[in-house]
Order: C-alpha cells, then structure tokens, then sequence
C-alpha cells in the first residue's frame, strides 16, 4: 500500500515548513496555548488537508512558484480541522486521538475549549488577512458547516430512521465541507476559471465523504491500537453510520436494540453481531468507491504533473486503507 509520506512527497518540503509555521503562529503568545500546540502539531497527523491544497496549489500553477497567500490557505485549513477535532473530543468525552492523550485529557476541558475557539479565532483572522472576499466565504461556511453537522450528529444519535442521505449530508458538513471549500479556494488563489474551481470543489466533496465512509468502516473493522482510539465508538455513542444504516435494512431486530439505545445487558454484543452478518460494511465500501471514482473524474482537467497523480493517488490511498 502506498503511504501517505510517498504520497505527499511532491510537496514534501511545503509540508514541513508548514508544521513549523504552525507552532509559530499558535503558540507564540500564550504558554498554554503553545504546549497545546505543540501536543497538537506533533500528534502524528497526515496533513491531509494541507497537502490536498498545496498540490492543488502547484498542479493549478504549473511552471510557477506558488504565493504566499496559497501556504496560509493550507495553514488556515488545518488550524480549521484541528480546532474541530478539539472540540470534537471535548463533545465526545475522548481521552485519546492518535494513540495520544487528547487536548482536554492533558489540559482540561476549560482549556481545550478555549484553544479550539483561539484556533477558529485565529484562522478567521488569517483569512481575513488574504484579502480575498471568495475564500472569506469559502472557509467561513466551512466553519458553519462544522458547528451544523456536530449539531444534526446529536440529534440524530439512536435514530433508526436516519437515511443514507441524511448520513452523507451530515458526513459533508463534518469532514468533507472542509477539504471541498479549501480545494477550490486554492484554485480561486491560482486565478483557475470558474468551472475548474468548482470541479476542485468536488473533488475534495467526493474525496471527503469517502475518507469518511472508510473511517466509519474501519470502527467496525480496526482495533483500538490501529486507530488510535477507542474502537466502535460511534456505536455505543449513537451516531449511525453507513455500516449500521445498511445493515438496518437487512436485520429489523437492530432497530429494536438501537430504538432502546442498546441498554439492555448483551444489546451492544447482538448488535455488532447482527453488522457483521449484514451487508453493511460491503456495501459501505461500495459507496465509498463509488465518491473516489467521482472525485477522480474532476482531476482531468488539470494539467498532467506530478501533482496531479497525486491526487489521483490520494484517492486510491483512501480506499486502500480498508485493506
């Protein structure tokens, strides 16, 4: 399987300017602020985000430097992710992310909280600063659409009626609005034409909505040290993913047990029983293949580079982890 590293080599060294910058421009004013800083830039992440938009960046400005105005964006978006995952882990009452204590673990819920908020703070002040009234509003609706699918993900928790549709909306505005908006804003920094800048902005839609289908397979399928945190716990919390959904429509004893919130003894047991036994996880990883292949089919456009195939790849790599 193709790592990430590999991957992101082409902007390899954009990547580790930016971890540094980072620190910098967290931490630089506040000593809580900078140990929660350097907890969370250190915590081994893909950059995921980032990488998506400065090879975006150089595939959209072929034979050019790319400005300084395309590094902020990338830093931005994952000032963005990461003040959502503290927040996240805050909501849900994690103790670690990426085999690593969170944020409220280390330094208290006060304190995650409020690093998140200066996080969300900051990069809105640093986007103000591109001067660019498109990805204002590009990134700013990325920050709405967070607080939107955090909030229809607890009121949908124990809902055996939930549709598919309503996963994958709810999906899209807590992972894949993210890397959409930001992908597309970096076309806008490159002066692409309109249609292109929509066509990155599906891409990183279809992109983001498999990444999450996959995560969502992989609670079933991973064990805890595998993801870095607890396994199953969607589940037990009550968010319904793809995997349940499908198998829903397969075992109508699930619903029974999800409609009374798997409280009885050995609730939690049946219900991983009666997944397994379903379609739901083979049919979630058709989905997910189904929105690479969508994203694929956008890159087209682009000019042949390096950068380009590794986007192409990035796609690959995101269903490759189920395997």
């Amino acid at each position: 399987m193709t790592s990430v590293t590999t991957l992101f080599s082409p902007v390899e060294e954009d990547l580790r300017v930016l971890t540094d910058n980072l620190k910098q421009l967290v931490g630089a004013r506040h000593p809580i602020l900078f140990a929660a800083a350097e907890h969370l830039f250190e915590a081994g992440g893909k950059r995921l985000r980032p990488a998506i938009v400065l090879l975006i960046s150089r595939a959209t400005m072929p034979n050019q430097e790319i400005t300084p105005r395309h590094r902020r964006l990338a830093e931005i978006t994952e000032m963005i992710h990461t003040a959502s995952l503290v927040h996240d882990d805050v909501v849900d009452e994690a103790e670690t992310r990426r085999s690593i204590p969170t944020v409220n673990t280390s330094f208290g819920n006060r304190v995650a909280v409020l690093a998140g908020d200066f996080l969300f703070a900051q990069s809105s002040w640093y986007l103000a600063n591109l001067d660019s009234l498109e990805v204002v509003k590009l990134l700013s609706e990325v920050i709405m659409d967070l607080a939107e699918g955090e909030i229809r993900q607890g009121l949908s928790q124990f809902d055996p009626d939930l549709s598919i549709e309503a996963y994958l909306e709810k999906s899209y505005y807590k992972t894949a609005s993210l890397i959409a908006n930001s992908s597309k804003a970096a076309g806008v920094l490159s002066g692409v034409s309109a249609e292109l800048a929509d066509r990155l902005y599906l891409y990183g839609r279809h992109l983001g909505l498999a990444f999450q289908i996959v995560d969502d397979i992989l609670d079933f399928t991973s064990s805890s040290e595998t993801l870095g945190k607890p396994a199953v716990a969607d589940l037990r919390q009550g968010h319904l993913t793809a995997p349940v959904l499908y198998a829903l429509e397969e075992k109508p004893h699930l619903e029974v047990l999800i409609s009374r919130e798997l409280t009885e003894p050995e609730d939690f047991e049946k219900a991983l029983a009666l997944i397994e036994e379903s379609r739901g996880i083979e049919r979630s990883r058709e989905l997910a293949a189904h929105h690479t292949e969508l994203a694929v089919q956008q890159l087209v456009h682009l000019p042949a580079c390096p950068h380009r195939d590794a986007l192409t790849q990035l796609a690959d790599y995101v269903l490759s982890r189920l395997y």
